[in-house]
């Protein structure tokens, strides 16, 4: 072998190790900065990531609300109208963050609201969000309008778990929902009444978000620079609305707009007996989820309810309505030794658990605030949030001098006004 060879063939290597390098900590890089991004802290931390990884059309569904969006901004802004006094020197230790909803026993006073089309914002989806609620010992809870089926979710998941029923137009839906969840193991189902007709809700309009998502002039910029998303759509499960797919076509193969499938899909005349119906033919724990009223809560329980979700289906229906936080005391002053009451929307921080619970409400559960988390990250971004939050309950528990949740009562709250 010439000299000349010899000099080239470890140079050649010289440079195959060089380019190896260069590549593995490109690599170590991405990584690094993939799981730097998911160390979020709040609310505003998971919004942000999300809003960089999710098309217009899809970050605006879930961040937007009704009309000018001031019941959006009436939810969390109402929990600034009251203080909590703490005691202090009460020997706490460790707190016990456990409550009981549905027939449950819980490991902390929150939950995962039911949401729709979990699938538009992580390609994992409800089984994202089962598998991290169930890691947690918390209720995951099904939309009548998920991407996975009743079945597919109780396969994967043995922790505690909700449905949301809607009352269609065809009864046949309803009553096949109401069954399939009995046969799978469901421990608990809440029943939306505020969502009649669809909320006019603009920015969808303007982003011409769709289910499944179609693309237009309007929102094409928008999935293009989006190509982690866009790949990840099309090359994992065909986007549907798996409960319902084999009754209707539409929202799976017929592309609607969400407030066009409400519309068309959903019984505007539904009432007090068709309510009670469902409850009956449950016959297990059951919810009114948007129940505003004490006089609504109190009909709630004579058709059998043992739970009402206080709730203005997170700002997104009627806008200037009261926000669930302004309504649980006067709720739980009237049948909270009667019903479970979850409030439901404008949660973001542990503090305003505790305020909800001071005020009377047994437990709280929040949507936005984990969409955004599964939108940032997947499994471990819906993870992420609740140990954030549970970390949050707990040290400020340690700072309210509450060794559980009973001690949170309403001497622990001064209202402003």
């Amino acid at each position: 072998m010439s000299s000349a060879a010899k000099i080239k063939q470890p140079t050649r290597r010289c440079h195959q190790d060089v380019t190896m390098t260069f590549l593995q900590l490109l690599l170590l890089n991405f990584k690094v900065h993939a799981a730097n991004e998911l160390l979020h802290y709040n609310f505003e931390d998971f919004r942000k990531l999300a809003k960089k990884r999710l098309p217009s059309p899809i970050f605006h569904y879930i961040d937007g609300g009704a009309d000018d969006e001031a019941t959006l901004k009436r939810n969390t802004d109402a929990f600034n109208d009251c203080d909590l006094v703490p005691n202090v020197l009460a020997s706490v230790g460790k707190p016990d963050l456990s409550t009981t909803v549905f027939g449950k026993k819980i490991d902390m006073p929150i939950f995962l609201s039911p949401t729709a089309m979990q699938r538009l914002y992580h390609h994992d989806g409800d089984k994202a969000s089962a598998r991290a609620a169930e890691k947690f010992g918390t209720f995951y809870s099904m939309s009548t309008m998920a991407n996975n089926t009743i079945e597919e979710i109780a396969e994967i998941s043995k922790g505690p778990k909700l449905f949301q029923l809607y009352v269609h137009k065809d009864q046949s839906i309803t009553d096949d929902l109401i069954e399939r969840c009995r046969t799978s193991g469901y421990d608990g189902m809440c029943l939306t009444v505020d969502t009649l007709v669809a909320g006019n809700r603009e920015r969808d309009h303007r982003t011409g978000f769709t289910t499944p998502p179609k693309l237009t002039l309007q929102s094409l910029m928008s999935f293009a620079m989006r190509p982690e998303w866009v790949f990840n759509y099309f090359t994992h499960k065909k986007f549907e609305l798996s409960n319902v797919a084999k009754k209707t076509d539409k929202g799976t193969n017929i592309a609607k707009s969400v407030i066009e499938y409400i519309n068309e899909q959903y019984d505007p005349a539904m009432n007090w007996k068709d309510a009670e119906y469902c409850v009956k033919k449950w016959n297990k724990p059951f919810a009114l989820k948007g129940v505003m009223s004490v006089e609504d809560a109190k009909r709630a329980i004579d058709i059998g309810c043992t739970a009402i979700m206080v709730s203005n289906h997170g700002g997104r229906q009627l806008d200037g309505s009261r926000s669930p936080f302004d309504q649980v005391k006067e709720l739980s002053d009237a049948v909270g030794d009667k019903l479970e009451i979850i409030l439901d929307g404008g949660i973001r921080r542990g503090t305003h658990v505790l305020k909800a619970l001071a005020a009377g409400a047994t437990a709280c559960s929040f949507g936005k605030m984990f969409l955004f988390s599964l939108g940032a990250g997947g499994q471990p971004g819906v993870e992420r949030l609740l140990q954030n939050m549970h970390d949050e309950i707990n040290r400020n528990m340690v700072l309210m001098g509450c060794k559980n949740i009973s001690e949170l009562n309403r001497t622990k709250l001064i209202y402003r006004k």
